[in-house]
């Protein structure tokens, strides 16, 4: 039985997964994988590397995710569960790649400027 832990990001979000040989039991944080993800759509982000492989029912996975919100917790489960097929079976790289799973996006929340109301946003100019 083989035991691959990864790393994967998404905006604040970072999932760390532990995957082994198994069923295809995902558990979340101590909970079910569907009572975590309760939505169709970030379901499907995440199991999206084990889809494209076909490899749903054979791996347990065991997530710890914190920070961030759903959708970026989703992504960044993604990222962790193709780092780890990746690891497992060096092959399956080139499929993992045209699909857009293997790139972290790196795009992040721009802070607040001081004197502005946000990022970029001014206030409203007055000639007079």
């Amino acid at each position: 039985m083989e035991l691959v832990n990864t790393l994967g990001r998404r905006k604040t979000a970072v999932a760390r997964i532990y995957l082994s040989e198994g069923k295809g039991n995902i558990t979340v944080n101590k909970r079910e994988f569907k009572e975590y993800f309760p939505t169709l759509a970030l379901q499907y982000i995440a199991t999206q590397p084990l889809a494209l492989l076909e490899v749903q029912d054979k791996y347990d996975i065991k997530v710890t995710l914190e920070g961030g919100g759903p959708k970026g917790q989703a992504e960044a489960l993604r990222l962790a569960i193709t780092r780890a097929l990746m690891e497992v079976n060096a092959e399956s790289r080139k499929e993992l790649k045209t699909a857009g799973f293997v790139t972290r996006d790196p795009r992040e929340v721009e802070r607040k400027k001081p004197g502005r109301p946000k990022a970029r946003k001014r206030f409203q100019f007055s000639k007079r």
